[in-house]
Formats: C-alpha cells, structure tokens, sequence
C-alpha cells in the first residue's frame, strides 16, 4: 500500500482499487476489457522457467476466461514462443519483450494470479512480491517455491513438470477466482505471509540484474 510505482495503491480488502491496477495492466498489454481472471507472467525467458507449459496451458486458460500478461526477456527462441502465443490469442495474451521494474510491480499489483511453472528454483523471489501485492502463484512445488507458498492457502501448488498437472492447479485457481469469498481470503493471508525478506534480497537483486542486463544487451545490439 506504500509502493510508489502503482498506478492505484491499496491495502488488504480495498479489492476495487486492485481492480484499477488490473485495467492498466489489461490496457498495457492490449487486452479485451475483462471481468475474468487476470495471469501475469515476469521471468527470465529460459528454459528452466517452464515456460513451454504455460504455453501448454494457455487455451485452457482463455477457454475458461482468464487472460494471460507476459514480461520478460531471454533466450531469443523462447521470445519468439512467448510472441507468437500472444499472436494465436489476441486481446487474450499480452508479451511486452524487455523488462522495467515500474511494469513488472504493478503487474503484481493489478493480477490475480502469478505463473511459475519452474522446472527448479533454488530460491525465488517473484512469489513472495506477489503474495505481498494480493497475487497467488500458481507454482510447481520445487526449491524455494515449496517453501513459500502454501498449497490451497497463500497460493496453488502442483507436483509434476507437465501440463497435466499445471491444468490441474489452475482449475482449482479459477475454482476459487470464481468464488470471491474465498479468493479474498486467500488474498488476505497471501499479503500477511511471514517471509524472511533479508535473505531474499540477494536472489531479489540478482534476478533484476539478469533482467536489466539483458534488456541493457537487447537496445545494444
């Protein structure tokens, strides 16, 4: 409620005023209006993000009216993957290409769901900011992921690397999305989840270096 880069700051139950980041991020990304359940993705571009099942996933994502924000920067195949899903499902999913913090903080502000299919993630850090804006990650259990979401409480968990069992994990998402009792519940032990915030700041910094670096390399090049 205090972060200066949103475009509308709120505190635990003020779900209107998260709605209001939602539409700018719908409007940044070119998306249809919605009342659905809005997915962001911000990660590094690579493999080991598990980025090929959220492409798996994706049409049963729309299909079940949520829309889908990607940012991030990478590996050049993996850009193209991220550009031509957002191409098979205009005004459904937006990919912005490049990495600003300003976007990637109010695109935990303004979704209701952050990905993170990791292959592995020894840490992470990308979870925890978004559980502190009211975001619930839709993450595999593994590393760090596993120790800072707690299944069907701060976020929604799922064991095997496939696109079976991503699905599974976000049909319950969509489940509670759609009973907003619940979801608001979720929302409000996710935002009071106890982390240890000094340990997180070294793979915190490190994870937007690599960003930076990287977008720095692209406008190079």
């Amino acid at each position: 409620e205090t972060d200066e880069h949103l475009i509308c700051r709120f505190a635990p139950n003020e779900w209107q005023r998260k709605e209001i980041n939602a539409d700018h991020v719908r409007e940044l990304f070119e998306l249809e209006p919605s009342t659905g359940p809005l997915f962001a993705v911000v990660s590094r571009l690579v493999f080991q993000k598990g980025l090929d099942l959220t492409i798996g996933v994706a049409e049963h994502i729309v299909n079940q009216g949520g829309q889908i924000a990607i940012i991030g920067r990478g590996e050049p195949e993996e850009e193209d993957a991220m550009r031509a899903l957002a191409l098979r499902f205009p005004g459904q999913i937006g990919v912005r290409i490049g990495f600003n913090e300003t976007d990637a903080r109010r695109m935990f502000a303004g979704s209701d769901f952050l990905l993170m299919p990791s292959r592995y993630e020894p840490c992470g850090l990308s979870q925890m900011y978004a559980q502190r804006f009211g975001s619930l990650p839709v993450a595999r259990k593994t590393g760090g992921l596993a120790d800072t979401i707690e299944d069907g409480v701060t976020g929604f968990l799922f064991e095997e690397s496939t696109v079976e069992s991503y699905a599974e994990a976000l049909t319950r998402a969509i489940k509670v999305f759609a009973n907003p009792e619940l979801l608001n519940a979720m929302r409000c032990r996710a935002m009071a989840a106890p982390f240890n915030w000094h340990k997180a700041i070294e793979p915190y910094a490190e994870l937007y270096v690599e960003l930076l670096a990287a977008e720095r390399a692209a406008r190079r090049s």
